[in-house]
């Protein structure tokens, strides 16, 4: 999501979220490889794997940042962010159910781990997850590598197990507060960081006339375009993708999911 002002939401997810990422260093290693190029290039030994996954094969991606669609030039991502929330995940799932559009949803690792069922419900209706760290720190580019892995692989590991073993397929840093090394790091676990072109605004919750407005005038910019499920009232957003989504597809635009 876009960085804002005045997110005492988050702030009471930080301090809740600082709990999880201790307990979870005690099982997790982080070592960092040497790159014969001189850079540093992450790796990640998780040394206590949840019970059931421990199969599950992971496949390195590319770590520059996605905006284009995998449907092509008149494709658009719809990616909603912050959640899962127990009053407006449902709503929007409900909504993209009845539009027939398939989302990715970037999920707060505390988050997944409280509403496992809204997760899975995600997953079912086939929807793609993506990693949105566990704190949603939008200053941890200013933060240690060893942060920046707790944030990333904790939530990983949070979200895999809320799901039932489906694994984020992305990685969207907090706010875009994205580091070489984060890039990396998701990458080398098969998540391919993704951004974001078109910024509903609906966080500041402008009224749903204001985001309707700034989706018809920035998809041009390029089609990923992020709307929230979390961190406050979200029935502008509602209301906006209920006139967005027949609107796009008016256009000629399909409804895809970010390239990989």
């Amino acid at each position: 999501m876009a960085k804002h002002k005045g997110r005492g939401w988050y702030s009471r997810l930080l301090a809740a979220a600082l709990g999880v990422t201790a307990l979870a260093a005690a099982t997790s290693v982080w070592t960092a490889q040497a790159d014969p190029t001189g850079g540093r290039k992450p790796q990640a030994s998780i040394s206590a794997p949840d019970a059931g996954h421990e199969g599950q094969a992971v496949t390195k991606v590319a770590a520059d940042i996605a905006h284009a669609s995998d449907r092509g030039a008149k494709g658009v991502n719809i990616t909603i962010d912050d959640g899962p929330d127990p009053i407006w995940t449902p709503q929007v799932l409900q909504l993209l159910k009845d539009s027939d559009v398939k989302a990715t949803f970037c999920m707060v690792g505390t988050q997944a781990e409280t509403y496992p069922d809204l997760v899975k419900a995600v997953v079912a209706a086939g929807h793609r997850l993506c990693n949105h760290t566990v704190s949603h720190d939008t200053a941890m580019d200013k933060k240690s590598e060893a942060y920046q892995s707790q944030e990333i692989l904790d939530a990983e590991r949070m979200i895999t197990k809320a799901s039932g073993g489906v694994r984020p397929e992305y990685y969207r840093a907090p706010g875009g507060a994205f580091t070489p090394y984060s890039r990396e790091l998701a990458a080398s676990r098969g998540m391919r960081p993704l951004g974001w072109n078109v910024d509903s605004k609906d966080f500041e919750r402008p009224g749903a006339d204001v985001m309707v407005a700034t989706v018809k005038k920035e998809i041009a910019d390029g089609p990923t375009v992020l709307f929230h499920d979390a961190g406050g009232d979200r029935s502008q957003t509602v209301a906006a993708l209920r006139e967005v989504l027949p609107w796009l597809r008016e256009q000629g635009y399909s409804y895809g999911f970010p390239v990989r």
